[in-house]
């Protein structure tokens, strides 16, 4: 790829850096990364992946801005309350780097769409706030062998991990069935502290640009858990599960199931 002079200007930290240097940042404007959602982990994953010049940007969210995102979701502002989350993002990302293409998707994902939207892409990240959608998402990239970043956060707590299908872990090894409606409470039941979703969706967003270069050790086979009020960040291994319905050497989910919710984001 040959870089404008604006774009040696945009990129010169990246360019500098031997891990990446030209040639990985070739890689990064030609990558293809998918976002579930753009709420409180789709904003700071799309700013960052937009800044670092990540060539296309699919936004699935069919949800629209209200005055409590706010505090978290800072893609979106005051002045697009109303607007579609996707919309809102796009205009935003595509402010920040014109070399970054963003493609909303303002529609609910479910197991009749899914594959298509997600068939273009190099990686998917998953930033929703329902177990259903992140089961849906898990089990859509095992089965294209799609990498997936996915992020969570309640209260003052927040997790990471890597799925690279084939070699790890999937989200079904870790809880193998979604919980009852109702047991684990909602962000708009329990709260979130709005700082953590920018630490959460950066790390996110850098799993996202390593994975993009192939350089450095994602968070695969292992889980990292934030406790952002001791500012105490602990690593857990997780195992693949050998009998795991979706990754496992005899998978029973050989279809996708439609019980999806709508996309919405933390």
């Amino acid at each position: 790829m040959d870089f404008s002079e604006d774009q040696l200007l945009r990129y010169s930290r990246h360019i500098i850096l031997p891990e990446i240097g030209g040639k990985g940042q070739a890689k990064i404007n030609a990558a293809k990364v998918f976002l579930v959602g753009a709420g409180g982990l789709g904003c700071p994953v799309g700013y960052y992946l937009a800044a670092a010049g990540v060539g296309t940007l699919g936004i699935a969210d069919n949800d629209k801005v209200e005055m409590s995102n706010l505090q978290r979701q800072i893609a979106h502002s005051t002045n697009t309350l109303g607007h579609f989350k996707a919309d809102s993002a796009k205009a935003t990302f595509e402010a920040l780097n014109p070399d970054t293409t963003v493609i909303p998707i303002k529609e609910r994902l479910n197991k009749d769409n899914i594959l298509d939207l997600i068939k273009d892409y190099d990686i998917v990240v998953d930033g929703s706030d329902n177990f259903p959608t992140r089961y849906l998402v898990n089990d859509a990239c095992v089965m294209t062998g799609k990498p997936l970043v996915s992020g969570a956060i309640l209260r003052f707590e927040g997790q990471v991990t890597t799925i690279i299908p084939g070699k790890g872990h999937c989200y079904r090894c870790l809880f193998e069935e979604p919980p009852p409606p109702g047991l684990v409470p909602s962000c708009q039941e329990a709260g979130v502290l709005g700082a953590l979703p920018g630490v959460v969706g950066g790390l996110q967003a850098l799993e996202v640009i390593k994975l993009i270069i192939g350089k450095g050790e994602p968070i695969s086979n292992r889980m990292l858990i934030i406790d952002s009020l001791k500012m105490h960040f602990r690593m857990v291994k997780v195992p693949k599960n050998p009998d795991c319905a979706a990754c496992g050497p005899n998978p029973t989910i050989t279809e996708l199931q439609d019980y999806a919710q709508n996309v919405c984001a933390l």
